[in-house]
C-alpha cells in the first residue's frame, strides 16, 4: 500500500464510528464532558459466537411475497425473533483524563468557562458516572447474550432489560477487543427467548436482512435494508470481513442482530460509515461465524487465543508479481521475521510467497492472518511457499500469539564500512554509516542502504518511499552499498524485467515495493 492509499484508508477510517456515543461524540469532535450528566446511548455491534448447541428458538417464517416475489410483511418474523433481542445499559466511571479540560481551550473559550463553569469548570476534570446503552441479543435459553465489547468496556454495572420490561444484572463472561465482541450472562428462573445463528457464508449480495436493536433507547425498533457488500475490511483490526449493509442503524443498534428472512442471525450491527453521526445507510455487521468463533472460546476459557507465526506479512501486487517472475498475484509475501518466532525457526525467510495452508489456498494477506490466527497452538502446519521461482513446503509449530507481538527485523548489525553514494531508480542512495545512523535515526539492528533523496517525478516516490527509508534487500538479494543495488537493477533489466522487488525499512515497519527500473 503506497503512502497516498494509507492516507485515503485513514481518512475513510475517521468517518467510520461505533453506533455508541463515544465514536459519535469523537466523529463530531466534541469533548468527552458533553456526555455528562447522561450521554446519548452509545450503539457499537461486534458478533459473538454461540454456545455449544444453538439455540431453540422456532424458526421464523419467511415473509409473505406479493405475486411478483417482492416482500409484503416482516411481521411475522418480527414477531419470532424481537423477544430475545435486549436492551444493554452499562454504568461507567469516566475518569479525569477522558473528560474535557477548560485549560487546553484557546484563551476566549477558557475564559468563559472560568465565568460561568463554576470553579473555571475543573468540575469537567473530575471523575464522574456516565450511563451508555447499547444492544444485544439472547442466543441461549439459559441466559448468554451477545453484544460489543465497546457497549460494554469499562462497565462498572451492566444491566440487561428484556422488551417484556424485566430486567437482570448482568455478568461480564468475556470480551475480545480485537473483533469487539463480548460476551454476557444473566440469571433467570425461567427459559429466556433466544436466537439461532445462520451461516454468513450463504449470503449474497441483494439477500433481504432485518436489523432489530436500541437506537438513540427506542427498545425493539426493526429496521429491513439488503446485504450490500460482502467480505468489507473498514480497518478495524485483521480478523473480521464486515458484511455492509442498508438497513438503517444509529446510536444504540450496537450489539444488535441482523437476521435473514428465517430469523436467523447472520451478523450483529457494529459500526456505520458517516459524515454526521446519524445513518446514510451504510452499516457494518459483524457476520456470524466470526461470532461464532469468538463466543466459543469466551465461553470455555473467559478470553480468546490466536494462533502466531511471527511473520510480518503484505499483499501480492501485479507488480510484485511480475517483479518475482510469478504467474498470479495471490498469496501473501512475507516481509520479515521474528527471531525465535515459529516461522524462524521453522525456516521461512523473507521473500516467500505463502500460496497454501495445509493445501488450501492464501488469497491474500488477511486470508493468512485470519487462518493462523484461528489455528490453535502447539499444531503442526503446513505452508506452501514460492521461494525464488520455485514451490515448497515449510512445516512451522504454531505458537499462541500476544497481543503485544509484531514482526520485527532482527537481523546482525552491520561490519564497519566506508560509506559510499549513489543513484538508481529516482533515488538518492547512501551506505548506512554510524552519521547516517544518527542523521536519519536508524536503529542499530537495520541494515542496507539509506535514501537520501527521491525524485518526485519518480516511481519510488509514487510508492511512498521517503528520505531516510532503508532499502534492505533487492530482488531478494540484500544490500549494503548503492553499487549493490545497481548490480541488482541490471541483472533485473537483462533478465528483461520492467521492475525489480525492493524490501523497504520504514516508520511503519518493513514493506515490499515493486520499483520500475527504467530509471537507472
Amino acid at each position: 500500500m503506497n503512502r497516498m492509499q494509507e492516507m485515503n484508508r485513514r481518512h475513510a477510517k475517521r468517518r467510520l464510528t461505533f453506533a455508541g456515543s463515544a465514536g459519535v461524540l469523537a466523529l463530531l469532535g466534541l469533548s468527552a464532558f458533553a456526555l455528562a450528566p447522561a450521554p446519548p446511548p452509545p450503539h457499537a455491534a461486534h458478533p459473538v459466537t454461540a454456545p455449544q448447541k444453538p439455540a431453540q428458538t422456532p424458526h421464523a417464517s419467511p415473509p409473505r411475497m406479493l405475486e411478483n416475489g417482492a416482500p409484503f410483511s416482516f411481521a411475522d418474523l418480527v414477531e419470532r425473533v424481537s423477544p430475545a433481542v435486549v436492551t444493554v445499559t452499562v454504568e461507567q466511571q469516566l475518569k479525569p483524563s477522558q473528560n474535557f479540560n477548560p485549560e487546553e481551550l484557546p484563551e476566549p473559550f477558557r475564559d468563559f468557562f472560568n465565568q460561568f463553569g463554576g470553579d473555571g469548570g475543573r468540575q469537567f476534570a473530575q471523575p464522574h458516572k456516565a450511563v451508555a446503552m447499547g444492544s444485544g441479543f439472547i442466543i441461549d435459553r439459559g441466559g448468554f447474550i451477545v453484544t460489543n465489547n465497546h457497549v460494554v468496556q469499562d462497565g462498572r454495572k451492566i444491566t440487561v432489560k428484556l422488551p417484556d420490561g424485566r430486567e437482570f444484572v448482568a455478568k461480564l463472561v468475556g470480551s475480545d477487543q480485537a473483533t469487539d465482541i463480548a460476551l454476557l450472562k444473566i440469571k433467570s428462573d425461567k427459559p429466556l427467548p433466544s436466537v439461532e445463528f445462520g451461516d454468513d457464508h450463504d449470503v449474497r449480495v441483494g439477500d433481504w436482512v432485518i436489523a432489530v436493536g436500541n437506537p438513540f433507547g427506542l427498545s425493539n425498533t426493526v429496521t429491513a435494508g439488503i446485504i450490500s457488500s460482502i467480505g468489507r475490511d473498514v480497518g478495524n483490526g485483521p480478523y473480521t470481513d464486515y458484511l455492509q449493509i442498508d438497513a438503517p442503524i444509529n446510536r444504540g443498534n450496537s450489539g444488535g442482530p441482523t437476521f435473514d428472512l428465517q430469523g436467523r442471525v447472520i451478523g450483529m450491527n457494529s459500526m456505520i460509515y458517516s459524515p454526521s453521526g446519524g445513518s446514510v445507510g451504510i452499516g457494518f455487521a459483524i457476520p456470524s461465524s466470526t461470532i461464532h468463533d469468538v463466543i466459543s472460546q469466551l465461553q470455555s476459557h473467559g478470553h480468546v487465543s490466536r494462533g502466531w507465526l511471527g511473520v510480518q506479512i503484505q499483499n501480492m501486487t501485479p507488480e510484485i508479481a511480475q517483479s518475482l517472475g510469478a504467474k498470479q498475484d495471490k498469496g501473501a509475501i512475507v516481509a520479515s521475521i521474528v527471531n525465535g518466532s515459529p516461522a524462524s525457526k521453522a525456516g521461512f525467510v523473507a521473500g516467500d510467497v505463502v500460496v497454501a495452508i495445509n493445501g488450501k489456498s492464501v488469497e491474500d494477506s488477511r486470508d493468512l492472518t485470519r487462518r493462523v490466527a484461528a489455528l490453535p497452538a502447539g499444531m503442526k502446519v503446513v505452508f506452501s511457499v514460492v521461494r525464488g521461482g520455485a514451490q515448497r513446503t515449510v512445516t512451522a509449530t504454531i505458537g499462541a500469539r500476544k497481543e503485544e507481538q509484531v514482526a520485527t527485523n532482527t537481523g546482525p548489525r552491520e561490519n564497519s564500512s566506508l560509506g559510499s553514494t549513489g543513484e538508481a531508480m529516482g533515488l538518492g542512495l547512501a551506505s548506512v554509516t554510524p552519521e547516517m545512523r544518527r542523521n536519519y535515526n536508524i536503529d542499530d539492528h537495520i541494515n542496507g542502504v539509506v535514501v537520501t533523496r527521491v525524485d518526485p517525478d519518480s516511481d519510488a516516490a509514487d510508492k511512498g518511499i521517503e528520505p531516510g527509508d532503508v532499502l534492505v534487500s533487492v530482488a531478494n538479494k540484500s544490500v549494503r552499498s548503492p553499487q549493490e543495488i545497481k548490480v541488482q537493477v541490471a541483472s533485473a533489466q537483462a533478465a528483461g524485467r520492467k521492475s525489480v522487488l525492493v524490501l523497504v525499512q520504514g516508520a511503519n515497519g518493513q514493506r515490499f515495493v515493486a520499483l520500475k527500473i527504467s530509471q537507472t
